[in-house]
Order: C-alpha cells, then structure tokens, then sequence
C-alpha cells in the first residue's frame, strides 16, 4: 500500500474533494520553532483546518481541507528527511455540516500548539514516560489479522507453547462500546477506562493477566499503542511480547472493508464522529432504553463525568440528564448534577499549554489555540477538588494540625479538600522539668504519632501529667522509628472507610509516615490508593534506609526550610535528604525562608498550587 494512499468515496455520483489526513511520527526534533513556522505557514496556505501538536519528540497532526491540498502538505512533509518513513492516513469524505460537532472536534480553526508530550500516560502527570524505543512490535494490518485467523483457527494451542494470545483495546469505554475486535477463542480484554491517561493504572492492576502471555494491543490510529506497549514492556520478564496494529482500526479497516475481526464501528476525533465497514450492524446500546444507537452525533455527556454516553433520539427528548456506567458503578445519583449536554468539550475541559493529555492522532479537544504563543481564554466548568489525607507531626492531632493549616487550606480552597486524622499511636502527656514553677494545664487534647521510639508504652495512657524523664532532644526524631505497621494498616482502615483520596499530606513525623507510605505506592496498590505525597518539613527514618537516591517512584512535593530559615525541629539537610531518594522526573521541592511551617505566602503558595494543578 502507498504510503498515502487515499480511500476515495462517491457521494450521490460525485467524488469527494474534501478529507482528512492523521499521522504521527516519534523522532528527535532539533528545532521546535523551525518546525512550528513551518506548520503555520504551510497549513495556512492550504487552508487546512484542524490540530498540530509538536514536542521535542516528535508530531502528532489532525487536519481537514481539500484532498488536493492535503496532497500537497503530505508532500511537503515528506521533503523533511525526519518523516521519512511516516504513516499517512488520508481518506476522502464529506465536508462537515454540523458546526457544533465541528467546533468540538476542532475542524473550525487552525491549532498549532507545541507541547512537552505527544500522549501523556498516566494519571501521575510528573512521572518519567517509558522510553517509545521499547514500544511493541508493527504488525500490518494483514499480518494483525493473520495472528487473530491463527489463533481463533485453535493453532496457537497445537503449537504447545503455553503462551495465550491476549488482544488488548487501548481505547476509551465510549469508543469500545460502538465498534472493537472480536475474535472467537481469543481473550479480548476491555479495561473500561474513562480516559487514556487511566490506563496505566489499569495495566499494574491486571498484570497478572498479560504476565507471560503474547499481546495484541489495538487503538484508533495507532499512537496510544506505541506509549502503553512500551508501558508494558518496562514492567521486564514476562512482558516482552508485546505487538500492536501499526496504523490503528483505520488501516485494519482499509484492508478489510467488510471488517473482517472488528466488529461495528471505529470512532474517529473528528467530524464523522465514526467510521464504519461494509458491516452494517449496529453493536452500541442505548444507555437508558438499551435500544440498539451508535451514533455520538448529539455529543451527550455524563452529567458528573463529562464522558460521551449513547443516548437515542427518544431518550434525548424525555431525559435531559445522564450518568454513564462507570459513574453508575460508583454509586453517582441520577438528578445531582444539572444538564450541560451540549456544552462542547473544548468549553469543558481547558489543558495546559505544556502538558499534553491527549489519546490518539485525533484524540485532544483544541480547548486553547497557540498560535505564535498567543493564547486564547476559554470559559471552563468547575473541577473536582482534589482530596488530601493530612498526617500531623509528633505530640499532635488533627484539630491542632487543622487549625495550624487553616489558612493554607483556605488559599487553596479552590483546589483541594483537606481530610485531617489522628495518628494511632496515643502519648502520655508529659511535662519538661523547670526550675521555676510552671502551671500544668487541668484539659488538654490528646497527643498521638505515627511512629515512637523503642520503649513505647502501648497502654492506654491517664489524664495524669508526668515529668518527662530527660531533657527535651531537638533530634529526638530520630530515634522514633517504630509502630509503622500498626500506622500503616490504620491507614488502610483510613483509605477504606473515608477514601478516596488523590494524595497523602505530611508534616514532620506525618511527613516521615507519608514518605514512606510513597516508597511502598506499588505494593500498597489496592488498600491504599493515592496519586502524590507531600512532604513538609520530611525527614527520613532508619525503615526508608533501603531505599537509595532517586529510586522511590512516586511524584512528591517536598516544602522545607533553607538554611536562613532556621527550621529548629528538622534540619534542612534532614529534608533535603528524603527528597533525594524520590526519582529527580516526578519530584518537586520548594524551598522557604520561614522556619517549621507551611509558606502561605508567595512566591510559595504559587508553587505548591502549580505541583497541585497537574493533578487536576
């Protein structure tokens, strides 16, 4: 097949003049600003419409306009000796009618935006991207559907390898649900995911499923596959087999029109909305009658999640509000949210302009243009706050924890919900010998910690005041190194009983406790879920000692004081060290003048904020 080849159509005995064109290519590109001058130049001459996305690792481009000149922009291209070998997908098809449609899937202006990602996989938008180098095997859309011919064939069994053959969908739920492969005999896993960047998640989740299998992976187009395979790849033995359709549904389809194994439609970010094979049968549902629709046209969305949903044209006008069917697993009710089900995405969901969060050749909304650097406001819904597990320090609790963080909660009431806890482990209340009276409080709060030292006491401790038994040690935090098993499997109660929570937020010991918490974020997947730790004040203790610089892969705020902020709890050299065994790609410190507390104040705030917002 050419390389370019175009998939014509006749439209009421007329060839079609209009298409649209998506390719990729992952390569090292010298100079970003070269390139982009030469988009804008290029795609405005021709009068091309749609999205170009560039990063210093390659292109990812979605455009719409004349075959001719989409011909000619294919060429210049190719002039370029960085794309050669590029995949360009060309095909033929009406111009688009329905404005609304057009203006969300971003056929009604030219974006040229230069981003740090092409796809960004995973939820922890700080975390390092596996290396696209380690990506699966091409397969051809022949070859693809000669494997699944085998398999289905039984050949694969009499061949008396143990391996199983796995067919993987790296798409989201609301395009599996109109159109996937199905193969007879062989297992086709659906992780259901509302968004791309949920999948890795979802791969440490079922590994056990792929460990030691071969896998076929499939997506639109073929981009999300390069990232999840290389995903998979890293995880080492047992994972190396790993293939994926080169060119996506798109180019299976090309070559089997009548769809051969891929059953319904390929829903495509552009506006056809989907594409369909000879096959003329309908495999999407209606959500609320369950009728047989598969068409996105109306662009109806969950009312909570803003997820497409299929809703027919005679649910359309008796109901005005959906919840799709992951929000109903989570129990969302019906009527809470009011109905938004025209709003475009690109009004709903704003992105940054140097993270990219976009899921295959056609997958991003252009929520913002940047054209030369200029960038265009849009108006955006309210989004959901993030929920933080707050860990306080040693000799306190959550009520002196809260009201100490009460205004750095209310500077960044916009953008999480603080949830403060007791520590486990309740302390006697002691007193420092004075040599001049000194009046003991008659109530006083209770005191806990995460961790205490080796002659704890673990009995329920009096009302009664006590003298301490020696002078108060500035680095008594040091010898504070047991109870973290009982700690964290409170913590498991926590996260059961009060989660979900999108991070861990320590102070001091709390800051110690959650730090080692992050060291041990995989083999806590499943009781304890969180996306981030923050680390104020954080010192390591002798149970993170196995842990050497840079290898905790957790993304992690670290908040302390300098040197001249003269933090007399915890030496700055203390923090400085705990952040140093988080990896370098998915930490962030911030470093302040101001002693043992949380900055509320700029430039700090500011910075916290912009660690939070990738989160979001």
């Amino acid at each position: 097949m050419a390389d370019h080849e175009i998939n014509l159509q006749i439209e009421n005995g007329k060839e079609i003049d209009y298409g649209v064109l998506l390719y990729y290519k992952y390569a090292a590109i010298p100079d970003l600003q070269n390139l982009f001058d030469f988009y804008h130049s290029n795609c405005t001459s021709l009068s091309l419409l749609g999205r170009v996305r560039l990063s210093s690792t390659g292109v990812n481009v979605t455009v719409g306009g004349r075959l001719r000149a989409l011909e000619k922009h294919i060429e210049a291209v190719k002039s370029n000796p960085l794309f050669e070998g590029t995949d360009f997908k060309l095909a033929s098809c009406l111009e688009p009618v329905d404005n609304q449609v057009a203006k969300e899937c971003g056929f009604t202006s030219l974006s040229i935006r230069i981003v740090k990602e092409l796809v960004t996989l995973g939820s922890h938008p700080l975390l390092k991207s596996p290396e696209i180098s380690n990506a699966g095997r091409h397969l051809s859309a022949t070859e693809f559907h000669s494997v699944l011919q085998n398999a289905g064939n039984g050949q694969e069994k009499s061949s008396g390898s143990d391996k199983k053959m796995i067919l993987l969908d790296a798409r989201n739920l609301y395009e599996t649900r109109i159109g996937k492969f199905d193969t007879p005999d062989v297992k086709t896993l659906d992780p259901e995911i509302r968004q791309y960047s949920d999948l890795p998640l979802w791969i440490d989740s079922n590994s056990d499923q792929l460990r030691g299998n071969n896998i076929l992976m499939y997506c639109t187009g073929g981009i999300r596959c390069e990232m999840a395979s290389a995903y998979i790849r890293s995880k080492g033995a047992g994972f190396e087999n790993v293939f994926q359709l080169y060119g996506g549904i798109q180019r299976y389809m090309e070559q089997f029109p009548d769809g051969g194994f891929f059953k319904g439609k390929n829903f495509v970010f552009d506006h056809r909305v989907s594409v369909g094979s000879l096959d003329t049968n309908i495999l999407g549902t209606c959500l609320l009658c369950g009728a047989s629709f598969d068409d996105y046209t109306s662009r109806c969305r969950c009312t909570h999640c803003r997820m497409l949903v299929l809703i027919c044209d005679s649910c359309r006008e008796k109901n005005s509000s959906y919840v799709c069917e992951l929000c109903q697993k989570n129990g969302k009710p019906v009527d809470s949210v009011s109905s938004m089900d025209y709003m475009s995405e690109e009004v709903l969901e704003p992105v940054s302009n140097d993270h990219s969060f976009y899921v295959d050749q056609a997958a991003e909304s252009p929520s913002s243009s940047w054209i030369k650097g200029q960038h265009t406001d849009v108006v955006t819904k309210p989004i959901r706050k993030l929920r933080i597990l707050c860990l306080h320090g040693f000799r306190q609790n959550a009520s002196s924890f809260k009201g100490r963080t009460s205004s750095f909660a209310k500077k960044l009431k916009n953008m999480a919900e603080f949830v403060f806890i007791d520590a486990p482990h309740e302390l006697p209340f002691i007193y420092q010998n004075h040599t001049s009276e000194t009046p003991i409080p008659n109530r006083c709060n209770r005191k806990f910690a995460w961790l205490v030292s080796s002659d704890y006491d673990d009995r329920k401790h009096d009302a009664d005041w006590s003298m301490a038994k020696a002078p108060f040690d500035s680095l008594q935090y040091q010898q504070q190194t047991e109870g973290f098993d009982k700690s964290i499997d409170y913590l498991k109660t926590i996260f059961s009983q009060q989660g979900p929570f999108d991070g861990i937020l320590g102070f001091s010991q709390g800051a110690a406790m959650a730090a080692l918490v992050g060291a041990k974020m995989e083999k806590l997947k499943g009781e304890i879920d969180f996306r981030f730790v923050i680390l104020c004040s954080g010192f390591a203790v002798n149970n993170i000692a196995e842990y050497g610089e840079g290898s905790i892969n957790c993304p992690s705020l670290h908040i302390f004081g300098n040197k001249e902020g003269k933090d007399r709890q915890i030496n700055c050299e203390a923090s400085k060290h705990v952040a140093s065994l988080f990896e370098k790609g998915c930490s962030v410190t911030v470093e302040h003048d101001l002693g043992h507390i949380i900055p509320t104040r700029s430039p700090y705030i500011d910075e916290i904020k912009d660690f939070l917002r990738r989160f979001m």
